[in-house]
C-alpha cells in the first residue's frame, strides 16, 4: 500500500459501516489492519444484535452502536438513520467504506449529506439478480440506482454483479472494481491427517463419510433442501454423517424437521471458531443457498482441498466448476442434489481429484492477493 509515509496519514480517520458487527468481524479485520498499519484511525458503525462487537473493538477499532435492521421495512432503521446522522455531523472521516444493503444505502446518503470523504461500497451480492423476485428488483435495484451518485467506488465479487453494476452506470477501472471476495488464508488449511478433534468429538472414525454445510440458519441458506436430499441417500450409506455448522432463526425448526422425519446422522454444531479444522476433517462440503455473492465457506472448502456440491446460483458458479471442482445442482432438484452427493460419497478418487482442482483454482482468491487488490483501491481514494 503506497498511501504515503506515516507522518502524512497520521490523525486521519476511516469509518466502516455495516448492518452488524458480526459482518465486520468475520470478513474485514484484515483490511482494517491494513489501514491501521498506515496509521489510519479506524471507526465502525454497526449493530451488535448478532454479537462480535468485542472482536472488532479488540482489533483497535472505535465502535459506535447504530441499530440497523436487515429488512428495509423495519422501523428500527429510522432510529439508525438519526444516530448515524448525529455521528457523521460530529465527526469527519477521510473515507467511508460501507457494506450490506440497508446500512450501505443510509451510510452513502448521509456521508454525502454531511460532506464526508470518498465513499466505497462493497456489494457482497446484490439482492437483485437473475431469477430474483420482482420485488427485489423494484426495491433494491431502484435503491442502487438512486445511491449510485453517492458512491465514489463500487466493489463487486462476481461476474453477474459486475455486469449489473455496469448497467447502473459504473465504469470499470474508474469507479467499478472486481475483487476476489474477502480472501481466504490458504496457510490455515494444510492437508488433514484424517481423524482430528472434530471427529473425536462426534465419535466418528477415519472411514466415516462427513458432509459439511457451513452457513447461518435462514431461508436463503436453504437447509431444508439439503435435508430432503440427505434423507433419501443417508439410508444407503450408514456411515455417512451430515454436519451443519452455524446458528440462526431457522435452527429450531430444522432440528424439529430432523426429529419428526427421523433423518439420520445429522449433527447441529452451532457457532464454531474451528471451521478450518471441521472442513479439513470433512470429505465433501455442500452449500445450497438460493442467493450468494461469493461465499467464503466455498472458498474455505476449496482451500482445504474438498469437493463442493452447490446450488447453481450467482457466486457459487463463479467458484465451482461443474464436473471439475465439484457439482452444481438446480434449486429444488432433490434427486439431482442426492445424486451429486452420492457420486462423491461413493468415489474417493473423484473426491481427491476435485479437491485438488479446487485447491488450485482458489489460489487467485487468497487473502494475500485480495489484500493487494484492496490496497490498490484504498490507494486510489486515499492517496
Amino acid at each position: 500500500m503506497q498511501i504515503g509515509n506515516n507522518n502524512q496519514v497520521c490523525g486521519k480517520k476511516i469509518l466502516f459501516i455495516a448492518n452488524v458487527y458480526a459482518h465486520l468481524a468475520n470478513f474485514h479485520i484484515p483490511f482494517i489492519r491494513l489501514l491501521q498499519k498506515n496509521s489510519y484511525e479506524i471507526h465502525a458503525a454497526s449493530s451488535s444484535s448478532m454479537g462480535c462487537r468485542e472482536d472488532v473493538e479488540s482489533a483497535g477499532v472505535t465502535c459506535w452502536e447504530i441499530p440497523f435492521a436487515r429488512s428495509p421495512y423495519r422501523p428500527a432503521n429510522l432510529q439508525a438513520f438519526h444516530r448515524l446522522k448525529a455521528l457523521l455531523k460530529s465527526q469527519h472521516f477521510d473515507l467511508i467504506h460501507v457494506h450490506t444493503p440497508v446500512a450501505a444505502f443510509l451510510g452513502r446518503y448521509l456521508a454525502k449529506a454531511t460532506g464526508q470523504g470518498p465513499v466505497l461500497y462493497t456489494a457482497h451480492g446484490f439482492h437483485f439478480y437473475r431469477g430474483a423476485p420482482l420485488k427485489n428488483w423494484l426495491i433494491y435495484h431502484t435503491a442502487e440506482r438512486i445511491a449510485a451518485s453517492w458512491t465514489d467506488g463500487l466493489l463487486v465479487m462476481n461476474k453477474e454483479d459486475f455486469e449489473n453494476a455496469r448497467h447502473l452506470g459504473f465504469l470499470p477501472g474508474k469507479n467499478l472494481f472486481y475483487v476476489h471476495g474477502v480472501g481466504v488464508e490458504l496457510n490455515c488449511y494444510p492437508p488433514s491427517s484424517g481423524v482430528g478433534s472434530v471427529r473425536v468429538e462426534l465419535g466418528l472414525g477415519r472411514d466415516d463419510m462427513v458432509v459439511t454445510c457451513v452457513g447461518e440458519f435462514n431461508a436463503n441458506k436453504n437447509h431444508a433442501f439439503l435435508l430432503n436430499a440427505w434423507q433419501r441417500l443417508s439410508h444407503r450409506y450408514g456411515s455417512a454423517h451430515l454436519l451443519l455448522v452455524g446458528v440462526g432463526q431457522d435452527m429450531a425448526a430444522l432440528q424439529r424437521k430432523v426429529e419428526i422425519e427421523q433423518i439420520p446422522r445429522v449433527h447441529f454444531l452451532g457457532y464454531r471458531r474451528d471451521v478450518p479444522h471441521i472442513l479439513q476433517e470433512s470429505d465433501i462440503v455442500a452449500l445450497v443457498s438460493k442467493r450468494e455473492g461469493l461465499p467464503r465457506c466455498i472458498m474455505e472448502a476449496m482451500a482445504a482441498g474438498k469437493p463442493v456440491v452447490a446450488s447453481n446460483v450467482r457466486g457459487n458458479r463463479d467458484l465451482v466448476e461443474n464436473g471439475r471442482t465439484g457439482f452444481l445442482v438446480e434449486l429444488g432438484d432433490v434427486p439431482g442434489l442426492g445424486k451429486a452427493l452420492e457420486r462423491l460419497i461413493s468415489d474417493p478418487e473423484l473426491r481427491a481429484a476435485m479437491g485438488a482442482a479446487g485447491r488450485e483454482k482458489i489460489q487467485d482468491y487468497s487473502l494475500e492477493k485480495v489484500t493487494v487488490e484492496m490496497a490498490d483501491i484504498y490507494d486510489r481514494f486515499l492517496g
